[in-house]
């Protein structure tokens, strides 16, 4: 019930008027409270902006198989982003849409109280974890966002065949390595 009214307050949020004038909706996250991991992206894309709902586009359908070759379905995770709208043109988040967006994160998480989180990307570990490392330096380890073990791994989109799909084999050794962490079987 707090994540429906948290989501409700997003809906209503004017703190970025660029993205408001360009959003279709806002993108608030999909899962339910209590699951053990959450998958934490940067910003919807157009897919998910028409949809209102994250990672339903082509980097989704990528991150439903790494769901998948980790032995657990899509319905049992959460996964959300730091933003809440999608930037124009797929750009970047600002610092400022990012400062924006912040409370809702926070407040998503401490209702979704995951046992852990991946943060995918650059963008989504930086916002996550208040650091300006970069995405190699947080690879490899867990850091610590509220007592929440967080591991770092590369965005999907970076893994699609027009970017960098060699990348997998990086992504595959981070899920690894999350999934030994949360005592699952390591297939």
């Amino acid at each position: 019930m707090a994540l429906q009214v948290l989501a409700q307050r997003v809906a209503a949020c004017r703190r970025c008027p660029a993205l408001v004038s360009t959003r279709t909706q806002t993108v608030f996250g999909v899962g339910q409270p209590g699951v053990e991991l959450c998958f934490v992206g940067e910003a919807p894309g157009a897919e998910e902006d028409a949809q209102g709902e994250p990672f339903v586009g082509p980097a989704g359908q990528l991150l439903n198989r790494i769901i998948t070759a980790c032995r657990m379905k899509r319905e049992e995770v959460y996964i959300c982003n730091v933003l809440r709208c999608r930037p124009p043109g797929n750009r970047t988040p600002l610092p400022d849409e990012c400062g924006n967006c912040r409370e809702y994160l926070e407040e998503q998480l401490e209702l979704v109280r995951p046992k852990f989180i991946c943060a995918l990307g650059g963008c989504a570990a930086q916002n996550l974890l208040g650091t300006t490392a970069s995405l190699g330096r947080l690879r490899g380890r867990f850091h610590d966002w509220h007592g929440i073990p967080v591991l770092v791994t590369y965005h999907p989109s970076y893994l699609l065949p027009h970017r960098n799909p060699a990348m997998k084999a990086e992504v595959w050794k981070d899920m690894k390595m999350l999934l030994a962490r949360m005592g699952k079987p390591v297939p």
